[in-house]
């Protein structure tokens, strides 16, 4: 739940363990979590791009209309929904060769609480200026990286080194995902700010 977040960052390990007692479902995750802090960056980047515009260092700022940026608003919303369902059906398949093998919900769930840390740091898209937006996505990523590391042992009942290696694992791979996910945007994004998204979609 929403109260996890504080929880996950001033004490992961307790917060952890307080979550795997919990065996939420799904559809309570996305309701009471995923569904809240997902519209953070969203509506933070819709702001931004709307309001201020992006900026990449120079005087010259890029806007995208009210209209625009409401259409990539809804579709970067669904894609970080799916990206996060992605994420947890990947554990789901590595975490095969163990033992204890956790269920597909409720690798989701942990893939879920895994990305707190990039939701928040969501709110620098509201003033985009570009390295700010990276710094605060490579902290956000980092602390990403811990959560996973120290959630991941005791998610799966397997030893640290065994965590560690399937961690590494997930990492990369949430990276890989994250990348893609803000490919798009931007891909959509730099037509938005010339064309209508809606026009690029139903021509």
């Amino acid at each position: 739940m929403i109260n996890h977040v504080w929880g996950l960052i001033h004490h992961p390990e307790q917060e952890w363990r307080t979550i795997n007692k919990e065996h939420e479902s799904v559809s309570h995750l996305y309701m009471h979590h995923v569904l809240l802090l997902a519209a953070i960056p969203v509506v933070s980047t819709f702001i931004g791009t709307t309001q201020f515009g992006w900026t990449f260092g120079g005087n010259d700022t890029i806007k995208v209309s009210m209209l625009n940026g409401l259409s990539l608003g809804v579709l970067f919303y669904l894609l970080i929904l799916a990206a996060v369902a992605v994420v947890g059906s990947l554990i789901h398949r590595m975490a095969k060769q163990y033992p204890s093998r956790p269920s597909r919900h409720e690798c989701i769930v942990f893939a879920g609480y895994i990305a707190t840390p990039l939701f928040l740091s969501g709110i620098f898209a509201v003033y985009p200026i570009i390295w700010l937006c990276t710094l605060a996505c490579v902290v956000g990523i980092c602390y990403t990286a811990y959560l996973l590391y120290k959630g991941t042992p005791s998610f799966l009942g397997i030893s640290h080194k065994e965590g560690f290696i399937l961690s590494s694992s997930t990492l990369g791979i949430g990276i890989l995902v994250l990348e893609a996910v803000l490919a798009g945007i931007v891909l959509l994004w730099s037509m938005g700010s010339e064309h209508s998204v809606v026009w690029y979609f139903f021509r």
